[in-house]
């Protein structure tokens, strides 16, 4: 069994070969997990840690590689298991289906819909449909449409059907007229304030007595485009006097004469939601119908209007809305965004719109565990960008490529100094990922941050490169000496280089909404500085680690140099 100080030695190495750099309080943890017994001794262990990890400072890159290779580190086994249980599921022989509304541009709450919907199906050997529920002509776009196909393939989502509610109007209609003749619908020409007065006092009106002929005559006139927007609607035959009020004789049909962007002109008499969703659930073979608990109320409706005309019943399955701290969620709060001009369109980094998430360097996969882990659960829960931002900084330490990066800098110039070129990994820990060289002379570019902590005569190191000691600090300039080249346990600094320095900004994203739910017009920062010259070839889109700051994707090139949008 090893030591207490191989243990401690182990995990700081392992440190030090991840990071550049070994931090006690992220070695602490695993020294613990691997010798529990240590927790005996809390102040002993840290000083014990603290030494290891001074001595592994000192060490060279190589040094630390070196003496890592004599330990090894087992791989934790992960159990599979089913992803979602769902009810009275059998193999094989599930089908779910996911069914946006094609008016605005898809966000993470329909990314947690999505994914509950895909991984369901999945888990079962099913399928999943992606079904777009379009008949509402005044709100709905094939250019939405289009962004939710790609949003669902970005997310690693593929559907095995594509349907569209407004490709089944014929039928949707003839189940509307069996309804009349089964004395389970009305058309009603109440003016609007009059059927909602009536829904209030639980009063039917004269309408609901019309028979089944006259009701088709109406229906028909409807459909024809010979009655005008508001003069008549279709309302289900309920129970007036329910304390569901979804059950007081809803609207199944209203007329609407916008075009609509698939059909053009064709029809002007549209389903609501409550008549054309159980309908196409039943008729598509939807096994399991999932949707937000906000359409609860609604679910007595839905088997009502299927009992009503003798189809088959999905079972239905309510999760929580899924909501962020800071950030709008629903299209009614964003589109209002985009218009004023608060943000810059729909893939804002503010924004949890998906474009919004993938601009800001969010992967995919962070934004399905981020989702996945409410489950189906009701429970509401309304979390802050941290996790979601724990998650992906984690899996892109894994991935993104490192760079050099100083912000607010501050010139330093090293008297002495060789000119030379520094040989350095792109990722700590993934030596199939490469090395770069990056020429370094006696001028270069520091963060402002560190710049401000040097005291004159204080001995620094510029990373992977050599020793050198303040002689200066006069106003915007640092001057200091070379002093050597064996790494020491002094301070570290980054640097870019003065001589091909690329001139960079990086916007940094904020709560867009403060707790009040009211727009924040300072969420959007920006932070100038300098990167080292290869960031030039990185291709737009692409996510770095730089180092000792952050990750952030390249956004975009232009005349000033390059902007990126911090990410985590």
């Amino acid at each position: 069994m090893a030591t207490l100080e191989e243990v401690i030695r182990k995990w700081t190495l392992k440190n030090a070969a991840d990071y550049k750099l070994a931090i006690p309080a992220r070695v602490i943890g695993k020294v613990i997990a691997e010798f529990p017994q240590a927790k005996e001794d809390m102040k002993g262990l840290m000083k014990l840690i603290n030494e290891e990890a001074k001595r592994v400072n000192a060490l060279s890159y190589q040094q630390v590689e070196a003496e890592l290779a004599q330990f090894s580190f087992e791989e934790r086994k992960v159990e599979e298991r089913r992803g979602i249980e769902l009810p009275s599921a059998v193999e094989g022989g599930v089908v779910t289906r996911f069914p946006p509304e094609p008016s605005g541009y898809p966000h993470i709450g329909h990314a947690k819909a999505a994914f509950l919907d895909y991984e369901a199906a999945r888990s079962y050997g099913g399928k999943m449909i992606l079904r777009f529920d379009d008949t509402n002509p005044e709100k709905e776009k094939q250019e939405f449409v289009d962004a939710i196909k790609e949003g669902l393939l970005w997310l690693g989502i593929d559907w095995a059907d594509e349907t569209y509610t407004s490709d089944r109007m014929e039928e949707l209609y003839t189940y509307c007229e069996e309804l009349f003749v089964k004395y389970s619908a009305y058309v009603c020409t109440c003016p609007t304030e009059e059927v909602k007065r009536g829904r209030e006092q639980k009063m039917a009106c004269d309408c609901s007595a019309r028979d089944a002929q006259e009701n088709m005559a109406l229906f028909r006139r409807m459909r024809e485009g010979k009655m005008q927007e508001g003069e008549a609607i279709v309302r289900f035959r309920g129970n007036m006097k329910s304390e569901n009020t979804a059950m007081r004789d809803p609207t199944l049909f209203r007329i609407i004469k916008t075009p609509h962007y698939r059909q053009g002109s064709k029809y002007c008499c549209w389903p609501s939601y409550d008549f054309g969703a159980p309908i196409m659930d039943s008729l598509e073979g939807i096994t399991h119908a999932m949707r937000s608990k906000e359409y609860e109320l609604r679910n007595e409706l839905y088997f009502a209007i299927l009992k009503a005309l003798g189809l088959r019943a999905p079972v239905l399955i309510e999760f929580s809305r899924l909501e962020i701290k800071g950030a709008p969620i629903s299209k009614r709060l964003i589109a209002p965004l985009v218009s004023e001009g608060k943000v810059e369109g729909y893939d804002d980094p503010r924004l949890p719109t998906l474009a919004g998430l993938k601009r800001r360097g969010i992967l995919p996969e962070a934004i399905k565990e981020f989702v996945l882990e409410f489950g189906l659960s009701k429970v509401e829960s309304e979390p802050g960008w941290a996790k979601l931002l724990s998650l992906n900084r984690k899996m892109l330490d894994e991935r993104a490529e490192r760079r050099y990066f100083v912000a607010d800098p501050v010139r330093l110039a090293v008297e002495g100094a060789p000119e030379r070129e520094a040989l350095v990994r792109n990722h700590p820990a993934r030596e199939e990922m490469g090395e770069r060289k990056i020429a370094a002379g006696c001028e270069f570019w520091i963060a402002g941050q560190d710049a401000q902590a040097l005291s004159v005569g204080e001995l620094f190191r510029l990373k992977e490169l050599y020793n050198a000691t303040v002689v200066e600090k006069r106003g915007d300039l640092i001057r200091a000496k070379y002093e050597s080249d064996e790494g020491i346990a002094a301070k570290k600094l980054q640097w870019v280089s003065a001589d091909g320095a690329v001139a960079c900004r990086i916007k940094k994203p904020g709560d867009l909404l403060d707790e009040s739910g009211n727009y924040r017009p300072d969420s959007l920062s920006e932070e100038s500085g300098f990167c080292e010259p290869s960031c030039r070839q990185l291709a737009e889109g692409t996510v770095v680690q730089f180092e000792r700051y952050g990750y952030a994707r390249l956004d975009k090139k232009d005349e000033k140099g390059l902007v990126f949008i911090f990410s985590c």
